[in-house]
């Protein structure tokens, strides 16, 4: 396994610089950091890349579709601009340095329209599909994010991420699963961390109230026996939001403080994905 952190833990606007976050990453002694590619320029990437490097780190990206960019749109042009930000979004992620692009790249975060909800399936599996040549070229696999019933409708269970992504026919789309998410939708754990066997392309740890692994009520043995039965050995990294009021996670209501202080937080988090999942 390797062991990352996402830098949002620390940033209060995606916006915000994360070099700074390098040397703190890597004093705690993990592996690497996970970026998110909103705010993100080309020239960013670049120099990020390089700082990353620099601070003897691995990093993984993160991202997720505008409105405008819906690849589950019933405008062709508006699944085209999807397609065409997604390209870029693998071209930078290589740019970076990372092999890994995950998120909510399936459709945008927070859009509802159940009713519609196979056709919109069917038109995010034919969008991602289109992408296999380009991360081919950019040796990146790309994560279909399973996301709770709070945040889409589209993609609520590891089985119907595991369906998009099959549907892609691109070996190199699978999934990623969160532990918040999956303490939410999912009755058993370990079943469905399981059923994304030969999909799970990363995995994010968190407790049920997105604070340090370990300090809630999630069943991390559930958790731990799903990694093993799904024979997965990539990236587990602590996706936290513990900062009251922060405007990057002010869509996820994040009302009071959940952790005194996001670095100490860290280091827990790292100590107990160390001594669970080593």
């Amino acid at each position: 396994m390797k062991y990352g952190i996402h830098a949002g833990l620390w940033q209060a606007r995606w916006a915000d610089e994360i070099t700074p976050i390098l040397k703190t990453v890597a004093d705690l002694g993990f592996d690497g950091i996970e970026v998110s590619l909103l705010g993100m320029s080309d020239e960013k990437a670049t120099a990020l890349g390089k700082a990353v490097r620099d601070h003897g780190l691995q990093v993984t990206c993160s991202d997720g579709l505008a409105p405008d960019k819906d690849i589950t749109s019933g405008d062709a042009d508006v699944r085209a601009a999807g397609v065409t930000y997604l390209k870029w979004a693998i071209e930078t992620t290589a740019r970076i340095g990372s092999r890994g692009l995950a998120g909510v790249v399936f459709a945008p975060w927070g859009q509802f329209d159940p009713l519609n909800k196979p056709v919109r399936a069917a038109r995010s599996a034919e969008a991602l599909g289109s992408l296999h040549e380009t991360l081919l070229a950019h040796d990146v696999a790309l994560g279909i994010e399973m996301l709770n019933r709070f945040e889409t409708d589209l993609v609520n269970t590891a089985d119907e991420a595991v369906s998009i992504a099959k549907a892609s026919g691109s070996d190199r789309v699978g999934v990623l699963l969160d532990t918040f998410h999956l303490n939410i939708e999912e009755k058993d754990i370990r079943t469905a961390i399981a059923s994304a066997k030969g999909k799970l392309a990363h995995f994010h740890v968190s407790d049920n109230d997105r604070g340090v692994p370990g300090s809630g009520h999630i069943p991390w043995d559930q958790v731990k026996a799903g990694l093993e039965d799904a024979g997965y050995d990539g990236w587990i990294v602590a996706e936290m939001f513990v900062v009251a009021g922060n405007p990057a996670s002010a869509d996820l209501n994040i009302w009071r403080h959940i952790e005194p202080d996001a670095t100490d937080a860290a280091r827990r988090a790292l100590a107990f994905m160390k001594s669970t999942f080593g």
